[in-house]
């Protein structure tokens, strides 16, 4: 992205001052930033593709498709499709925001954008929306590909999953913005995105689901804004209601890490 040219300087005193960015601004920005979006390939995959990717391998074991007392009656795949959504939610958060938003500030797009209309908000909007909206098609790919190839049922609650996946949202962009703001450069960014990268894989079960984990291990990651997610996730998947504390340990993770953002950002 180049820097918009220097607005100049009216020589009538009357003339107005330039507007200020509204929704038009906004959505131009927002055009832009897609654009820029669908022209890289590392990030379409490993968010987009990547999930589901991940389901097909495990549904492809042979025992996994099969029932488990261990698991109540229910097989591994079952159980991997809510993990595989949290999958899609780290990427989009973790591996592919923040190198962008820390390249942004460490290039000075967002100072010089600051002396325009467009306020450099407006970008950081837009990059919230494309990433979460990334994010939910990929989780929406990984619940049509288990139903259609392995025969995992859709879930049962819809409006109490669907809640639980847009905090879960919420939560991962809040963790990913967190990750920007105390990372001066690109490269410090990617760092520290990877190493938050698996410890939060864990977490949200991609080795051993949540619901596998021993009795202590489990209670312990359930505090986690993943592991109580991927609990809300499985809950409303076999149609209860997510449970109110999974809920709240969400909600509170994500006040807490976007507070943190906004507390430690700086624009350059």
């Amino acid at each position: 992205m180049t820097a918009p040219s220097a607005p100049s300087i009216p020589t009538n005193p009357t003339s107005p001052a330039p507007p200020a960015a509204g929704p038009t601004a906004a959505r131009a920005v927002l055009r832009t930033e897609a654009r820029l979006f669908t022209r890289e390939p590392g990030s379409l995959f490993w968010v987009m593709v990547s999930p589901t990717v991940l389901l097909v391998i495990i549904g492809l074991i042979p025992s996994f498709g099969e029932p488990s007392p261990e698991l109540g009656g229910r097989r591994v795949i079952d159980l991997y499709v809510p993990v595989s959504v949290l999958f899609a939610l780290i990427m989009s958060g973790l591996q592919a925001m923040p190198p962008v938003l820390a390249g942004y500030r460490e290039r000075g797009i967002l100072r010089r954008m600051s002396a325009t209309p467009v306020r450099p908000a407006a970008l950081l909007t837009a990059q919230l929306a494309l990433h979460a909206a990334a994010a939910l098609a990929s989780a929406l790919l990984v619940l049509v590909v288990g139903r259609l190839a392995f025969g995992v049922p859709l879930p049962s609650n819809a409006p109490g999953y669907a809640l639980a996946l847009l905090l879960a949202t919420a939560g991962g962009l809040a963790l990913g913005a967190a990750v920007c703001a105390v990372s001066r450069t690109q490269k410090i960014a990617t760092a520290v995105g990877s190493a938050v990268f698996f410890p939060t894989m864990f977490t949200a079960g991609v080795w051993v689901p949540v619901q596998a984990m021993p009795d202590t291990l489990r209670e312990v990651v359930r505090f986690s804004p993943f592991g109580a997610a991927s609990d809300a996730l499985d809950a409303a998947a076999g149609g209860a209601w997510p449970g109110w504390l999974s809920l709240g340990v969400v909600l509170l993770w994500t006040v807490v890490l976007a507070a943190a953002a906004v507390r430690w950002f700086r624009w350059e």
